[in-house]
């Protein structure tokens, strides 16, 4: 049976965030961490080794394959930082059109700095995003 990986941990997001190697990086993980738990007023939690998220959803897909998620979260990873929103909402395309430097992928969008983008922009996309969850995964 399929396990996810990304799971709930209890490993200290401030001993996380101190071990970022690059200042710049570690410093932008602090102010999104403030960012992120103000906005959506959850506290933050480690998902597997490396992911920072809040707040928390159940998914189960027409393929049986189901787990739990958060809501949104970011990972200061070596190369960018990895920003997690929900996907299938046209409301994250129209706002990403103002957001700043980025690119994306299929479930992240992905930054070099904070000083990059618009935070104002960024609060709108994570309250977006919790808020198409909790919509179309109304149960948890």
């Amino acid at each position: 049976m399929y396990k996810p990986k990304t799971t709930v941990t209890d490993q200290s997001i401030v001993e996380f965030i101190e071990q970022i190697e690059h200042p710049q990086k570690r410093e932008d993980a602090y102010q999104l961490l403030d960012i992120f738990t103000e906005t959506t007023g959850y506290e933050a939690k480690m998902w597997g080794p490396s992911i920072i998220g809040f707040g928390k959803y159940h998914y189960k897909y027409d393929s049986g394959h189901e787990g739990d998620a958060p809501l949104v979260g970011f990972s200061p990873r070596k190369a960018k930082i990895s920003l997690y929103f929900a996907t299938g909402d046209s409301e994250r395309e129209h706002l990403l059109k103002d957001f700043g430097k980025h690119t994306t992928g299929k479930a992240c969008v992905y930054i070099n700095k904070v000083a990059d983008i618009d935070v104002d922009v960024l609060k709108a996309l994570i309250v977006q995003s919790v808020e198409f969850l909790k919509k179309t995964y109304p149960d948890h």
